[in-house]
């Protein structure tokens, strides 16, 4: 049978969250895809650029607005 895991321990585990930190906020980078819409110089088409970012407390509201 499997083990029964508590509330104390899933918060143990959710505080030992892996990943980089801020060296300004010490919060942990969130990986996001940002995707953006352009229009092709060559084709005219439009043309959809993914890119992944990380994003913390310090740059969110850049990043989101």
């Amino acid at each position: 049978m499997a083990k029964q895991q508590t509330f104390a321990d899933k918060a143990a585990k959710a505080g030992t969250m892996k990943g980089a930190k801020c060296p300004v906020c010490g919060t942990i980078y969130q990986p996001i895809l940002m995707v953006s819409s352009e229009r092709s110089k060559v084709t005219s088409s439009w043309k959809f650029n993914e890119r992944r970012i990380q994003v913390c407390k310090c740059n969110e509201k850049q990043v989101y607005n």
